[in-house]
């Protein structure tokens, strides 16, 4: 797909992969729309691609708040003629064991709403237009952490899977009406949502200009997934041999994270 003058809406567009993705997608002669919550670091970003002759336009909201986001895609279309392409990339991602979220219901509440919950009202409001024209495609971020078992992250990781499932569904009715769907299952990134998390100092991690080439590539190529090689095995492992794959990942993960945290230790 020639990127040229397609018009691409992305979420979470003010730091991180989004913000990499978005000058990505310029620097291919794409018309970038960003949505977030934070204004003044849109219109740095909208700065940072203008200067390279690009073309970009911000759209300040909160999409967890359904009047702002209707507001938002309602100027959005009004503004452009037509969208090609929606990237469903805001997220929020919490490191909590279920034994100490007992009393938090408010985490997965949080997670759903604005990884899963905005994310699908997003796309049910673009749909009509891209079924309109008969063309649209929807990339939603996912995470490698739900083709293996991963402990710690219950409230992100049941955010992401109900996306993918909503993705599959997607897929299957309106593949033959002209709408694409792309679901990018990234690694660890290092963004500053992953650096909250002190031990992850020393993980070896995905800088977010190739992560966001990875969301680059969904677009170009139309793919319905984008993954790691390691992950596509893991999730093949995990489909034909569940309980070896869960019994062999536990003691993994506990020796990770107590080798992580020793390193942590050792720097102060």
């Amino acid at each position: 797909m020639d990127l040229s003058n397609k018009t691409i809406l992305i979420t979470g567009a003010s730091s991180g992969i989004g913000e990499q993705a978005a000058i990505q997608l310029a620097q291919a002669g794409a018309k970038v729309c960003l949505i977030a919550r934070r204004a003044e670091e849109l219109q740095r970003i909208q700065k940072a691609i203008k200067e390279q002759a690009g073309q970009a336009f911000i759209y300040p909201a909160d999409i967890t708040d359904p009047g702002q986001l209707k507001a938002c895609v309602t100027l959005i279309l009004a503004e452009h003629k037509k969208i090609d392409v929606l990237v469903n990339n805001a997220a929020r991602s919490i490191r909590r064991p279920i034994v100490e979220s007992l009393d938090r219901l408010h985490d997965y509440e949080r997670t759903m709403q604005i990884n899963y919950f905005a994310a699908v009202n997003m796309t049910l409001h673009v749909l009509p237009h891209f079924l309109e024209n008969g063309a649209g495609h929807v990339v939603n971020i996912s995470t490698m952490s739900t083709q293996v078992p991963i402990p710690l992250f219950s409230a992100y990781l049941a955010s992401k899977s109900a996306l993918e499932s909503f993705s599959r569904s997607l897929s299957m009715e309106l593949k033959d009406q002209g709408i694409d769907v792309s679901i990018v299952y990234f690694p660890m990134v290092r963004t500053p949502m992953s650096s909250k998390t002190a031990i992850y100092k020393h993980m070896k991690m995905l800088d977010t200009p190739t992560a966001a080439g990875w969301i680059v590539k969904a677009i170009e190529e139309k793919s319905y997934r984008v993954s790691s090689k390691a992950g596509l095995v893991a999730n093949a492992l995990l489909n034909t041999a569940p309980t070896w794959v869960m019994n062999l990942s536990r003691p993994l993960f506990q020796f990770m994270d107590k080798r992580l945290k020793n390193k942590l230790e050792a720097d102060l």
